[in-house]
């Protein structure tokens, strides 16, 4: 199992968050998650959204350090751009990257193209993003029912096509829902399934 966590966010309501990326709060809140955690390194900690008001060297340096200290193994990013992505690139080793990615929503294809390119870890989040496109007579109901399979699955399956780099994160409540999940990676999507998903785009 490998631990994952995210940090440089603070809470200002109930549905507000800003980036915080000062490199004395970054620490502090890695420090936080080891102690919460119970581990003695975070295998990969991503930093939750690139602060503005911070330079970007200072915020990826607050996390290179700890690595050195041998409290990070690994350095992500999260809802990031290519050229912030490159830009981060050239500070310290970028092990991942988690945007917005799904059949319908891809506006990350850039970076995702040059995660592939450069074996970035790519974990898209909302991956499944079945909503109305599952419904009856839709293309993911389909190949669902030409499969034997579920729509989430499907959705999931596709992404797995797309890219040896991607790892995605679906959410789930329950242990029979994630074995459900996994299932996903059994399935083999035709060309012809593939581009009637890529359509949906």
């Amino acid at each position: 199992m490998v631990v994952a966590t995210k940090t440089g966010m603070v809470r200002t309501g109930p549905n507000a968050f800003v980036p915080l990326g000062h490199p004395v709060y970054l620490k502090q809140e890695v420090e936080l998650s080891l102690r919460h955690l119970k581990v003695d390194r975070i295998d990969l900690i991503q930093l939750h959204r690139i602060d503005p008001a911070v330079p970007l060297a200072d915020q990826l340096g607050a996390f290179a350090e700890l690595k050195e200290q041998g409290k990070v193994r690994h350095i992500g990013l999260s809802e990031v751009s290519l050229d912030q992505l490159t830009e981060a690139q050239a500070i310290t080793p970028i092990a991942s990257v988690q945007n917005l990615y799904n059949r319908v929503t891809r506006q990350s294809q850039d970076v995702l193209e040059y995660a592939t390119a450069n074996n970035i870890a790519f974990v898209p989040w909302f991956p499944i993003a079945t909503g109305k496109l599952a419904g009856p007579g839709s293309p993911i109901a389909a190949i669902a029912e030409d499969l034997g399979a579920t729509p989430a699955q499907v959705a999931l399956a596709w992404l797995l096509h797309i890219s040896p780099v991607i790892l995605p994160i679906p959410g789930t409540t329950s242990l029979d829902h994630l074995a459900e999940n996994l299932q996903a990676v059994k399935l083999s999507l035709s060309d012809s399934d593939m581009a009637r998903l890529n359509a949906l785009a």
